[in-house]
């Protein structure tokens, strides 16, 4: 998998590693790929993500910015591979807290895809965050049920193929039109991939009250999938407004994976916030 990941980045044009670093007793693995005059921006992927699977966004956005990848511990992906800090998926702040002046000295924007939005609101607010972008977030509200993603994740984990890889993807994106050009999903060797060589946690839920920093203050934009049937629009609407006194933008077109289902409009986000 590690093989797999490195032979991605070395694929994109232009991406630099940095020298491996060591936050809050972890191994990191940090990439940059060199953009635009914008302000750089500082991805934190969702659960079972990680940079590799992230480099097509990383692409597009560096027309506008320098983009910065960072792999989280515990996580499939370059970093270390431990467990974090057992059952407390708050704690995953205390990480990016000792990593980000370790990768920059000037203020980015700090965009967390899913599992990646708790790491961000768990974090202490810094100089070095100039605002956040939330991509269907996780901490502000505990996962919606659904009795179709459960048999979807179980047959993929007692039988990973490229065919239960693709079931379990239909129920996290929005539904898509019917063409050739769709029958494989870009993360559909990835997941296939992963789930013959790792074992996955559950979604977190809401962070605790200790575990949630205050941001207010801080130019926060919440935005989720017309179709993320995990965190919904209407699920997020009360928590973003009572938490971060933000609204909810709608990323039409897109389910739970809207970095990969609608790049473009995430680019949008990140150029124009909620606007």
């Amino acid at each position: 998998m590690r093989s797999w990941c490195e032979m991605e980045l070395v694929g994109c044009p232009g991406m630099r590693p940095l020298p491996e670093l060591t936050a809050d007793g972890r191994s990191t693995r940090v990439h940059v790929l060199e953009g635009g005059s914008g302000t750089p921006v500082l991805v934190l992927s969702g659960a079972v993500l990680n940079s590799a699977t992230l480099t097509g966004f990383a692409r597009l956005v560096a027309e506008d910015r320098t983009v910065i990848l960072a792999d989280m511990p515990g996580q499939p992906g370059l970093s270390s591979s431990r467990r974090v800090f057992g059952q407390r998926p708050g704690s995953y702040g205390l990480w990016l807290d000792a990593l980000l002046p370790q990768i920059t000295d000037r203020p980015v924007i700090l965009m967390g895809h899913a599992l990646g939005a708790v790491a961000a609101l768990s974090s202490l607010p810094s100089p070095l965050v100039e605002r956040m972008l939330l991509v269907n977030p996780a901490g502000l509200a505990d996962p919606l049920f659904s009795l179709e993603r459960r048999i979807a994740t179980g047959a993929w984990r007692l039988s990973p193929s490229e065919r239960t890889s693709a079931r379990l993807l239909e129920t996290l994106c929005a539904p898509h039109r019917a063409g050739p050009e769709h029958d494989s999903h870009p993360l559909q060797e990835w997941m296939t991939l992963m789930g013959r060589h790792c074992r996955t946690v559950p979604v977190p839920g809401m962070l605790r009250g200790e575990e949630f920093s205050d941001w207010h203050g801080v130019p926060v934009t919440v935005a989720t999938g017309s179709h993320d049937r995990v965190f919904s629009p209407s699920l997020l609407h009360g928590a973003a407004r009572r938490l971060l006194d933000a609204n909810v933008h709608v990323i039409e077109g897109a389910g739970h994976l809207a970095p990969y289902e609608e790049p473009e409009r995430v680019r949008d986000l990140l150029n124009h916030g909620g606007d």
